[in-house]
């Protein structure tokens, strides 16, 4: 049977995977590899790196997607622990054990990002 929630929360998964697809790889390409290993010049080693996560258009785009992965997350584990693991008769528990978790963990990051 299928709930009335479940397009919501498929809409958080699929938007949790895409967003995570495209601005993952951009973020470790530049905070990962970029410039640890030099490739901007010397003035934009730590300082605007550091002045870049303050902005608060960069910490809008890292809780959205921070946020959406949490969902992402939350909603493969859901599955994975009903109908991988046979707890399809805990359904219910399950479903709120992870969304709680990807809520707590979105609040968790907004407390951070606030705090830069």
């Amino acid at each position: 049977m299928i709930h009335r929630t479940e397009p919501f929360w498929w809409l958080l998964f699929s938007a949790g995977g895409s967003v995570a697809a495209i601005l993952a790889p951009v973020l470790i390409l530049l905070t990962g590899l970029a410039a640890p290993l030099g490739w901007f010049p010397a003035a934009f080693a730590y300082g605007p790196l550091r002045g870049l996560a303050v902005h608060p258009l960069t910490r809008l785009v890292l809780f959205v997607l921070i946020a959406l992965a949490f969902f992402h997350w939350a909603h493969r584990f859901r599955y994975t622990l009903a109908e991988g693991l046979a707890l399809k008769r805990a359904w219910l528990p399950v479903a709120v054990a992870c969304y709680a978790a990807a809520v707590a963990g979105t609040i968790w990051a907004a407390l951070v990002l606030i705090r830069l």
